[in-house]
């Protein structure tokens, strides 16, 4: 039998509000265990939570910038469970009106785009951390998380298998940094994923039992982590098992799901308004100022960088993949004087590869973007060659200077000087007779070891372009 892989996404974002979401602790990351949790966050009595202004705006943002509908009045709710990390018992959160509702996005995908609906995004509170492994057999617990805001935005199960799936939560993920409401930083927590997956026969249209993944902080373990589970479904199904609904944790060390607790569902939790928070009320003009205070999306600047630079929908892809490169790009173009396509080039070619080496992200970028735009009219005014080019930008990588200094410093720039060119080629023609009767003959791969020598005679400075045509025209002279 053949089987279909659903997968839903469960998107815990981290907003980037400088304090908690009910209260004044501060939400720096690596600090002192229990070093920013006050009253309100560990729940002493007599306590009240009051609501931070700057993560509702976050989640307007969020909201507009999918397309959701915003609640123009929106209801906290406590989520009741027992757990140690979470002081009071509960979880304030948001049930049945979410700030939020409906929306979607679209991704990329190796054959196409595809659309995958959003359900809901709601705001609630973090929980403190337990922490077992550093206590000799106890539990330690850490309150600093407590309180934290998170948006956490749940898809519809529109995804089949893995690839779809973090290609979903790579979209979303640039989609909040790009927003500046999130920094996205998935090793301290920022962006973390549950993933519900199910399996059903090829075809049917009923949902199977689902699982959920708790707690995915990378895409390579969210890929991995479907994978296995549905291969275990799968398995368990087709040797005359029943799935059975249950929350399960991925352990990437032995790179397989297992069991945490039965899956819980809403009435397990006992949901009720909480007492201490009036709805959320958001004004008409609440909106519209975050509205005109929205970036340019990714979608929206994919399309005006074909249209205006004149590159392939691939590139603008790649460049509107995160805001740091877009902006990179439209400053690199400028400096240019206009040579798009090339900045493009380079930048997706030797500027991505140099940042992948040394595992730094586009805004630790050690070349500037007025340097990439300057390298790269260099090359437009026949001053570099492309090889010659990547020397420089290896010496700007290292802080070397300005491109024209390098350039100077290093006796770099392109011989463009057609009687120099020729006088080499004619020496080459002469040293190698018999390469040259070969390539007459027929043999057409004579031509590359004939432009290599002439191009070692001239130190790799020769212009490429002007250096073939001048070595052909010269092999179809009868004077050699």
């Amino acid at each position: 039998m053949q089987w279909e892989i659903v997968v839903g996404l469960e998107v815990h974002t981290q907003l980037s509000t400088q304090t908690k979401i009910f209260s004044g602790s501060s939400t720096q990351f690596g600090a002192a265990p229990n070093t920013q949790a006050c009253a309100v966050d560990i729940a002493l009595p007599g306590v009240l939570p009051v609501l931070n202004r700057g993560a509702v705006d976050r989640a307007i943002r969020l909201g507009l910038a999918i397309g959701g509908n915003i609640s123009r009045r929106s209801v906290f709710a406590r989520k009741n469970y027992f757990y140690p990390d979470l002081p009071k018992g509960y979880q304030i959160s948001q049930m049945d009106h979410p700030v939020v509702e409906g929306g979607s996005l679209t991704i990329p995908l190796a054959d196409g785009e595809k659309t995958v609906r959003i359900t809901r995004a709601h705001l609630e509170e973090d929980a403190g951390k337990s922490m077992h492994g550093d206590f000799h057999g106890m539990t330690g617990i850490d309150l600093n998380r407590a309180g934290t805001p998170l948006l956490e935005i749940v898809s519809e199960p529109d995804m089949r298998g893995s690839a779809e799936a973090v290609a979903y939560a790579k979209t979303l993920h640039g989609l909040v940094v790009w927003l500046g409401i999130c920094d996205g930083n998935m090793q301290e927590g920022s962006f973390r994923c549950d993933a519900n997956v199910s399996v059903r026969p090829l075809g049917s249209t009923e949902l199977g039992t689902r699982c959920e993944i708790k707690n995915l902080n990378s895409f390579r373990f969210l890929e991995r982590a479907i994978d296995f589970e549905a291969r275990r479904q799968i398995e368990m199904i087709e040797d005359g098992g029943t799935v059975r609904q249950e929350t399960r944790l991925y352990d990437p060390d032995r790179d397989e799901t297992r069991t945490m607790r039965s899956k819980e569902d809403a009435y397990d939790y006992r949901y009720f308004p909480d007492p201490d928070l009036l709805p959320l009320v958001i004004s008409e003009e609440w909106i519209a100022r975050t509205r005109a205070a929205l970036p340019e999306l990714p979608a929206a600047m994919r399309e005006r960088f074909v249209a205006h630079y004149a590159i392939p929908a691939y590139d603008a892809g790649i460049l509107t993949s995160a805001r740091a490169m877009a902006e990179y790009f439209e400053a690199a173009v400028a400096a240019s004087s206009g040579l798009a396509k090339l900045c493009a080039n380079w930048m997706i070619g030797e500027l991505s590869a140099a940042l992948n080496r040394h595992e730094m992200e586009m805004a630790q970028c050690p070349v500037s973007a007025m340097q990439m735009g300057r390298l790269v009219a260099r090359i437009g005014d026949g001053t570099l060659s492309g090889k010659l080019a990547r020397e420089v930008f290896e010496a700007l990588w290292r802080g070397e200077g300005e491109v024209d200094e390098i350039i100077a410093q290093r006796g770099l720039k392109q011989i463009s000087d057609s009687a120099a060119i020729g006088e080499i080629v004619d020496r080459i023609l002469a040293e190698n007779p018999s390469q040259v009767a070969q390539y007459r003959a027929g043999k057409d791969k004579m031509l590359g070891y004939l432009v290599g020598q002439a191009m070692r005679a001239m130190k790799g400075k020769a212009n490429p372009q002007q250096l073939n045509e001048i070595l052909l025209q010269k092999l179809q002279d009868n004077g050699f």
